[in-house]
């Protein structure tokens, strides 16, 4: 995993997400989602429950600060590790709007 921080600064980061409001993102296990907007707080189309702004940069302070400095612990590698609220999502959109950079496995069926 790769983080984008030159690209997507802490003070910038939630009008980044709300350019990308109505876009179709996927969580880690491939479900599609869209969100929108209201205030200070973002409604997915799949909960019924929101994630507010400051979940958001939470999560982006806990990414900065493991993986910054000389012995950053470097333990977080997904959604789970995040432990966010709605980190499935915060993972999805941070990825989605370029912050984090990851290889993305896609499973196909197999023809049999």
């Amino acid at each position: 995993m790769k983080l984008n921080t030159a690209k997507i600064t802490a003070p910038g980061l939630w009008d980044e997400i709300r350019a990308h409001e109505g876009k179709q993102f996927l969580t880690k296990k491939g479900l599609p989602f869209t969100y929108t907007i209201k205030g200070g707080e973002l409604f997915t189309d799949r909960r019924e429950r929101s994630i507010t702004r400051s979940t958001f940069e939470k999560a982006y302070e806990k990414l900065i600060q493991d993986r910054t400095g000389e012995r950053a612990p470097m333990k977080i590698v997904g959604p789970k590790t995040l432990n966010v609220y709605g980190a499935p999502y915060v993972w999805a959109v941070f990825v989605g709007i370029g912050l984090i950079e990851e290889q993305i496995y896609v499973q196909q069926e197999l023809e049999v």
